[in-house]
């Protein structure tokens, strides 16, 4: 019997904000194209507040994550790991997989393995992890398994090189997200909280703007307005089916 892709995209990141700033753009053009969305954070981000301790940043930003990703109709869940603090466990693993098999994940956006933030590398590793044995019947979670191992891709919303300055692999494709531009900023704007955070933290007075010239730039290399960048996950373990580039082929470039 023929498996069925499920057209069920999971956008599983660090912190509130990072879907919106890493791949709201391509998200939302799944959206049109007949997928669920589902977004998810490992940790509340509960140190990224000014003027608020842990409790209440969280408390704050899982509302503003909530409104943003009402924006694309998407579920919003948060899985508990401490900000600043993110391990990847057993506990970590399995609550990954729980949520991979609840929502019945087809395709798992994530972070780059060789990111600048160590949450964001520890989130890679956990979701990776998760995924690889998510149609494996003899994992010890009560959800039922995916009938195949979910597609997995990684992005970066702001350079193409390692924590150390060196140039990483090039993006296997990037995608034109010029006409959809104002949803992204629609959902990033409702990360108010982050405004002083960043302005504290790096002096930054327009992070927004700051996210959004990342998209200019990568843009730029590729001739359109704005641009994201992705990876598929092409290790053993995984399906390497073209199934997002195929579906948003009107809007990719540069595919490998």
């Amino acid at each position: 019997m023929t498996k069925v892709f499920n057209k069920v995209a999971l956008s599983i990141n660090a912190h509130p904000d990072d879907a919106e700033a890493w791949n709201a753009g391509a998200l939302k053009l799944l959206k049109d194209k007949g997928y669920k969305i589902v977004i998810a954070t490992m940790t509340g981000g509960d140190l990224g507040g000014c003027n608020m301790n842990m409790e209440e940043t969280a408390r704050v930003r899982f509302e503003e994550a909530k409104k943003a990703a009402a924006v694309l109709d998407a579920e919003y869940y948060t899985l508990g790991g401490v900000d600043g603090f993110l391990f990847d466990t057993k506990e970590f693993r399995l609550k990954v997989l729980s949520l991979i098999r609840k929502v019945r994940a087809g395709v798992i956006f994530t972070h780059l393995p060789n990111d600048y933030h160590s949450d964001h590398r520890t989130t890679c590793n956990i979701v990776e992890a998760a995924a690889m044995v998510s149609s494996l019947d003899t994992v010890p979670v009560p959800e039922p398994p995916v009938e195949i191992t979910p597609l997995l891709y990684h992005s970066s919303p702001l350079t193409l090189s390692d924590p150390l300055g060196s140039q990483i692999v090039p993006p296997h494709f990037y995608v034109d997200v010029t006409s959809v531009i104002e949803t992204k900023k629609k959902m990033l704007g409702y990360h108010v909280s982050q405004i002083d955070l960043m302005k504290h933290m790096h002096k930054m007075d327009d992070f927004f703007g700051f996210v959004l010239q990342g998209n200019k730039n990568y843009g730029k290399m590729v001739g359109v307005e704005y641009a994201e960048v992705y990876w598929q996950h092409l290790g053993g373990g995984f399906q390497k089916d073209p199934q997002v580039q195929n579906d948003l082929k009107e809007f990719l470039i540069n595919k490998i």
